[in-house]
């Protein structure tokens, strides 16, 4: 027996020599340019679930896309890795999309549905199981394959609201039309869908109101009223349009 077929380093290595021979030889300017700096369009957001890795389902390639993984794509507002990772993504990459992606068959998912106990995981799988007691007559309503898809769902979407609260991220929608997406990957098909994550005009500008945040003294556009609206002229987050999977953004 090999050496190589012993030592699963020694493939990986073998395998990495081989992949970037064939990329200078189909892309020479690829790599090179990729040495010099990163400009990715897409920041993602997702599981760690080794069956969902980001930049070959969406058939694009290395620095097409930003990406923070962690166990079924929670996002807490005090996580100090994602919320480094969003903001160095939409203050200084300047993404245009940030896509949040949950999975078909997703583990952190099916635990949150159990009572199991398992440790350290419980806690970060908390807001999860808070959605499942918040949306408990709807889930039970459904079959078990059923509502642990529904509860996949409900994660992004609750997701997404996460992310519009960040003030990072207020700021380039309003400045520079950033675009956010709640997606769900089959993992049985291959298959990209988008949720409907649209808000309502006045659940956008009660979110801002609440969330956004400035430098110094407010602007005199943007103060309250006495209901707790800013009163500016500013045109909340649009419905956002379907993002075709396979095209470059």
């Amino acid at each position: 027996m090999s050496t190589e077929a012993t030592n699963p380093v020694r493939t990986l290595l073998s395998r990495n020599k081989t992949w970037a021979e064939r990329i200078a030889k189909e892309e020479p300017s690829l790599l090179p340019a990729l040495a010099t700096g990163q400009k990715p369009e897409i920041l993602w957001i997702g599981c760690s679930d080794s069956r969902v890795p980001e930049t070959t389902l969406l058939d694009l390639k290395p620095g097409d896309v930003f990406v923070h993984r962690n166990i079924a794509n929670v996002l807490h507002p005090g996580d100090l890795s994602s919320q480094s990772v969003i903001f160095y993504a939409v203050e200084h990459l300047k993404v245009k999309h940030v896509i949040l992606c949950g999975h078909a068959g997703c583990g952190g998912v099916n635990a949150a549905l159990d009572n199991k106990k398992l440790g350290l995981i419980d806690t970060w799988l908390l807001p999860i199981r808070l959605l499942r007691q918040q949306h408990r007559d709807t889930l039970t309503a459904l079959t078990g394959g059923e509502r642990a898809a529904k509860l996949v769902e409900l994660n992004v979407q609750q997701g997404v609201r996460t992310l519009r609260e960040n003030p990072s991220i207020i700021d380039a929608i309003r400045e520079r039309g950033l675009q956010v997406h709640g997606m769900v990957y089959n993992v049985g098909t291959g298959d990209l869908r988008e949720l409907d994550c649209a808000e309502s005009d006045e659940e956008a500008r009660r979110r801002v109101a609440a969330f956004e945040t400035w430098a110094g003294t407010a602007p005199t556009s943007r103060k309250e009223t006495a209901n707790g609206v800013p009163n500016s002229g500013h045109n909340p987050e649009e419905k956002q349009l379907p993002l075709q999977a396979k095209e470059r953004l």
